[in-house]
C-alpha cells in the first residue's frame, strides 16, 4: 500500500512529505511512549501517535520509520515540522483516534510490526 492510499483511508492531511506519497508501507506501530517505539517498531513502518514534539521525529529517524501519522487531529509545532522536513520524514495528521486509525489500516492490509510482545519473530 502506498502512503497516498494511507492518506485517503485516514482522510489525512499531509503536513510534510507530499513528494513521498508513492512510498510503500506494509506495517505500522502505535504508541505514545518513544521507549516502546524504540523497542518494538521496525524500519519502514508507519508510526501512529498522538505525540507532536521533535522527539517523535528524532526517534523515527533512528528507526527509519516510513511516516508519522498523528492521530486525534494533532498538529505539531513549527520546530517539529522543520525537523521532519530536514530529515525527510513525512508527517500526516488524521482526526481519527488511535484505535480507529489502526483499525482502518488493519482492515485494508496494514499489519502491526509484531502481534505480541512475547513473540520473538518480528514481521518483515
Amino acid at each position: 500500500m502506498t502512503l497516498r492510499e494511507v492518506k485517503d483511508i485516514l482522510d489525512a492531511e499531509v503536513l510534510v512529505g507530499q513528494e513521498q506519497l508513492d512510498k510503500d508501507v506494509r506495517t505500522a506501530f502505535g504508541a505514545d511512549l518513544m521507549s516502546d517505539v524504540l523497542a518494538f517498531a521496525k524500519a519502514g513502518s508507519l508510526l501512529l501517535t498522538g505525540l507532536t514534539n521533535p522527539q517523535v521525529v528524532r526517534t523515527s529517524d533512528v528507526l527509519d520509520i516510513a511516516a508519522i501519522i498523528l492521530v486525534r487531529g494533532k498538529k505539531p509545532s513549527p520546530e517539529t515540522l522543520t525537523l521532519a522536513e530536514e530529515l525527510k520524514i513525512p508527517i500526516l495528521t488524521t482526526k481519527f483516534i488511535l484505535f480507529e486509525t489502526a483499525g482502518r489500516l488493519y482492515q485494508r492490509g496494514i499489519v502491526g510490526c509484531m502481534e505480541r510482545v512475547d513473540e520473538e519473530r518480528v514481521r518483515s
